[in-house]
C-alpha cells in the first residue's frame, strides 16, 4: 500500500499550527455599548449609565498572550473612557483609557477601539470608566486564564466565581460630584455598599421579601473547593470582607501568585483584586451563611458606615436544616472594627510573592533613581463672591503630591507627547523630593495652600527606581489607595511615621516583596515601592478620588 507523501507535511503543518495557537494565543472581540438602564435598589428606581444594560458590566476573559479588541459605542450624552485596570498595555499605551491622558473622551454617538495584547499576565483584574464618577457603574470584571497548556499553582477548584465591592448612591453620582467640585467640599456618601451590584438585607424598608430579592447569593455545594475572584470597585472605601464560620485561602493579588495562607476575613482596597479558595463544608450545619462587608476608615470627614451582606447559599442535603429565616445583623461574621489598623497592617504584611523558578521575584538590588512623593489633603482659595465648604468658607479641599494638584489638560497628553506639541501645555519639572520639608505626620504647617500644575517625571528606559510614598497629617492623615497605569510594583516595605532613608531600607524585603499595581499608602505612614522602567510611555500615578474631597492628583512617568 502507497503511502501518500504529503501526510507528513500536513501533520507539520497541524503542529506550528496549534504551537502558534498556545504559545500566542488567540484574537478576542467584544462590544461595549454604553447606555441608560433603570435599576431598581433600595426600593428607588433610577437611571444609571451602563455598558450593555448591565450592572456590574459584561466580564472580559482571555487567556494569557490573546490578543483583546474591544469596540466601545457611546449612545449617551456623556463622554467616556474605559481603563483596563491592571493591563500592562506594553506596546499599546493608547489603549489604557484614562481620560485627557492617553486618549481624548469618546463622545456622542462615536466609537473606539481598545487593542491590547496580555503578556505575561494571568488572574483578576477589572475595567471601569476612567472620566468623572462614571465608574460608580460602569465597571466589569477581566478573567486572564493561564495559557492552553498550564495550570494554576494551586489546587484546581471545582468552579470559579466572581465577587465585584461597590457603592450604592441613590442619587445619581455625576450630581454628587459636581456639586463637591463646585462648593469644594467632600462629596456625599453611598448609601449602600454592594456584592455584584445588590446592597443585600440589611438596609432600610427593603428587609424582608424585597430584601433577599435585592440580595446577592452565592450558590455552593458542601465538599467542594471554590476560587473567588474577588474586586474591589468602590470609588472611596478599603473593605473589610468576611463569611460567616469559614475560613479562606488567598491565592494572588492584583493577576500575580503569592504564596497561599488562611484567612477568616479579608481587606481589599478600592483598584485591588484577591483570589481566594473557598472550602465549603462538608457536612454543612445549615443552608445559608451571610458574607460582611464593611468599611475601615482612618482620618476625618464622612464616609458610608454602614455594612452590607450577601448569602452564601449550600445546595441542601440531608444533614442541612432547610429553615427559611430572615437573616439579621446576628448572623454576619465578625468583622474587624471600622479603625481596626492593628488587624489591616498584619494582615497586608502576610503577602509575599511566589518566588519560585516559574514565578521568579526580579525586584531591584540597587537603584539608579529615588523619588519621594508626600500624599497631602491641602487647601486652595475659594473662587470671589463664592461660600465653599473646605475646612473654611473661603477655601477648598484639595489633593496633592509634593504640594502640586494636577490640573486636568484639554487634550490627550500622550497625543501631545508623540506629536511634539506639549509646549505650554505640560512641564517636565515635577519635584522629585518635597520642595519644602516638615514633620510630615507631626504637627501640619499653618500654611495648607497647594500649587497647580500639569508636570511630568522623565525616566529613561530600564532604569532601577525607589519610589517612597509619605502620607502626611497636612489637614488630616489618612490611607491613600494608589495605581500605577502600566506597570507592577513591588512593595519592599513600610511603616509607621515619617521615613528614615537610612534606618528604614534595612528592613526591606528583596527576597519575596509582594508584587501590585495598587498600593494602600497608611495613614500616617509610608510604603517603598521598587520596579524597572521596562514599558515606554507616559504614564500616570493616579488616585481616582481621595477620601473626602473630589480634587484630583495625578502624576505622569514620562519613560522614554
Amino acid at each position: 500500500m502507497k503511502m501518500n507523501s504529503s501526510l507528513p507535511f500536513y501533520g507539520a503543518i497541524f503542529l506550528i499550527i496549534v504551537n502558534t495557537w498556545l504559545c500566542h494565543g488567540i484574537t478576542r472581540h467584544y462590544r461595549f455599548d454604553i447606555k441608560v438602564h433603570n435599576v431598581t435598589h433600595l426600593c428607588k428606581t433610577k437611571s444609571i449609565i451602563t455598558i450593555n444594560g448591565k450592572f456590574p458590566g459584561p466580564r472580559i476573559s482571555a487567556r494569557e498572550g490573546d490578543q483583546v479588541l474591544v469596540k466601545v459605542v457611546n449612545h449617551v450624552q456623556n463622554n467616556i473612557t474605559i481603563h483596563w485596570h491592571g493591563i500592562r498595555q506594553i506596546g499599546s499605551q493608547w489603549a489604557d483609557g484614562p481620560s485627557y491622558i492617553t486618549q481624548c473622551p469618546i463622545q456622542f454617538n462615536q466609537s473606539y477601539v481598545y487593542n491590547f495584547t496580555i503578556n505575561g499576565q494571568r488572574g483578576t483584574l477589572f475595567w471601569h470608566a476612567h472620566i468623572s464618577w462614571l465608574r460608580s457603574t460602569i465597571h466589569g470584571p477581566i478573567i486572564i486564564l493561564p495559557r492552553k497548556n498550564e495550570s494554576y499553582p494551586f489546587p484546581k477548584p471545582h468552579e470559579e466565581k466572581t465577587i465585584i465591592f461597590g457603592e450604592w448612591w441613590n442619587n445619581d453620582t455625576e450630581a454628587v460630584i459636581s456639586q463637591a467640585l463646585q462648593t469644594g467640599g467632600g462629596p456625599n456618601v453611598s448609601d449602600a455598599y454592594t456584592f455584584n451590584g445588590y446592597p443585600g438585607p440589611l438596609y432600610n424598608s427593603c428587609v424582608g421579601a424585597k430584601g433577599l430579592a435585592d440580595t446577592y447569593k452565592l450558590k455552593v455545594e458542601p465538599g467542594k473547593t471554590y476560587l473567588l475572584r474577588l474586586i474591589n470597585a468602590a470609588l472611596n472605601d478599603e473593605l473589610f470582607f468576611s463569611i460567616a464560620n469559614h475560613t479562606m485561602t488567598v491565592v494572588e493579588a492584583d493577576a500575580l501568585y503569592i504564596k497561599p495562607f488562611e484567612t477568616d476575613t479579608l481587606l481589599i482596597t478600592p483598584g485591588q483584586t484577591t483570589n481566594v479558595l473557598l472550602k465549603t463544608k462538608p457536612n454543612p450545619s445549615h443552608t445559608t451563611y451571610l458574607m460582611g462587608l464593611r468599611p475601615y476608615f482612618i482620618g476625618s470627614g464622612t464616609f458610608d458606615n454602614t455594612t452590607a451582606a450577601a448569602i452564601l447559599e449550600y445546595k441542601a442535603s440531608s444533614n442541612t436544616s432547610s429553615a427559611n429565616k430572615n437573616v439579621t445583623v446576628k448572623d454576619l461574621p465578625r468583622l474587624p472594627s471600622i479603625n481596626d489598623t492593628s488587624f489591616v497592617t498584619n494582615f497586608t504584611r502576610r503577602f509575599r510573592s511566589l518566588n519560585t523558578a516559574k514565578f521568579p521575584v526580579n525586584v531591584p538590588q540597587s537603584i539608579d533613581k529615588h523619588v519621594f512623593l508626600t500624599i497631602s489633603l491641602g487647601t486652595i482659595p475659594c473662587p470671589k463672591n463664592q461660600t465653599c465648604q473646605g475646612p473654611t468658607n473661603t477655601t477648598k479641599f484639595s489633593a496633592s503630591i509634593n504640594n502640586i494638584s494636577m490640573a486636568l489638560p484639554s487634550t490627550s497628553l500622550l497625543q501631545l507627547h508623540f506629536y511634539g506639541q506639549n509646549a505650554g501645555v505640560y512641564t517636565t519639572d515635577f519635584p522629585q523630593f518635597p520642595l519644602n520639608q516638615f514633620n510630615y505626620t507631626g504637627t501640619p504647617p499653618n500654611n495648607t495652600n497647594v500649587m497647580n500644575g500639569t508636570k511630568v517625571i522623565v525616566m529613561p528606559y530600564n532604569t532601577s527606581v525607589e519610589l517612597v510614598l509619605q502620607d502626611t497629617s497636612l489637614i488630616s492623615a489618612e490611607s491613600h489607595p494608589l495605581h500605577l497605569h502600566g506597570y507592577n510594583v513591588y512593595i519592599v516595605g513600610q511603616g509607621f511615621g515619617n521615613f528614615n532613608s537610612t534606618k528604614d531600607p534595612s528592613n526591606y524585603n528583596l527576597i519575596d516583596p509582594v508584587e501590585r499595581n495598587t498600593v494602600s499608602v497608611p495613614a500616617g505612614g509610608w510604603v517603598a515601592l521598587r520596579f524597572r522602567t521596562d514599558n515606554p510611555g507616559l504614564f500616570n500615578y493616579f488616585r481616582d478620588i481621595l477620601r473626602g474631597t473630589p480634587h484630583f492628583r495625578c502624576k505622569y512617568f514620562d519613560l522614554t
